[in-house]
């Protein structure tokens, strides 16, 4: 897909072309449902985002000016909807799962026996259990990073916030959640460094 197809296709959509708008529905639906999903715990709700970020994307794209990218565009009008709905709804509720490289979970990428099948899940459950304790707003910026890839400047004009702020909400949901895992005893520090030296401890 070349970006001066999907161009002609939000030129066109901004013309009140629906075909065209649904070209880019159908370019964008699954990693926008993937990011509700991360945020929102209920399947439902997490459609319902989508649908209404999609909705609002076809209000607005007269407002649309390309200033940012329209992945960015989509991806900040999917977070504001799952916010929206979350905080309609009273709910407290989301996960996302974190990539295991950043967190050290090192689980195999091989078949797992059924011992590991069975430590992999407490594990799943436990992170998912430690994520829901995290404020909205950390969920939001670790899906981004971590199901998205997007890098912070990214993350930063989605959110719209400034970079700084977005580091900072990343680094404190990862080290709540560590200090949420290891606190269950699922959960190994990293080995200490070449540089830290013999007995050093994290």
């Amino acid at each position: 897909m070349t970006d001066l197809r999907e161009q002609g296709w939000i030129a066109a959509a901004r013309q009140g072309d629906q075909e065209a708008f649904g070209e880019l529905v159908r370019l964008y639906e699954k990693r926008v449902l993937a990011l509700t999903q991360r945020m929102c715990k209920n399947p439902e709700d997490a459609a319902e985002a989508a649908q209404e970020a999609f909705f609002a994307a076809w209000q607005g794209l007269g407002n649309f000016r390309g200033e940012s990218s329209f992945s960015t565009w989509i991806y900040r009008l999917a977070s504001n909807a799952c916010v929206d709905l979350l905080r309609r709804e009273g709910k407290r509720r989301a996960a996302v799962s974190l990539d295991d490289e950043d967190l050290n979970l090192n689980i195999p990428a091989s078949l797992p026996s059924p011992q590991e099948e069975a430590e992999r899940r407490e594990l799943r459950e436990q992170i998912e259990a430690g994520l829901r304790a995290l404020p909205p707003e950390y969920r939001a910026a670790l899906a981004l990073r971590e199901m998205q890839q997007l890098r912070y400047d990214e993350i930063a004009e989605v959110l719209e916030l400034d970079i700084g702020t977005v580091k900072s909400r990343i680094s404190r949901g990862r080290k709540k959640l560590r200090a949420f895992l290891l606190a269950k005893g699922n959960f190994s520090p990293p080995p200490p460094s070449k540089e830290t030296g013999k007995g050093g401890r994290s």
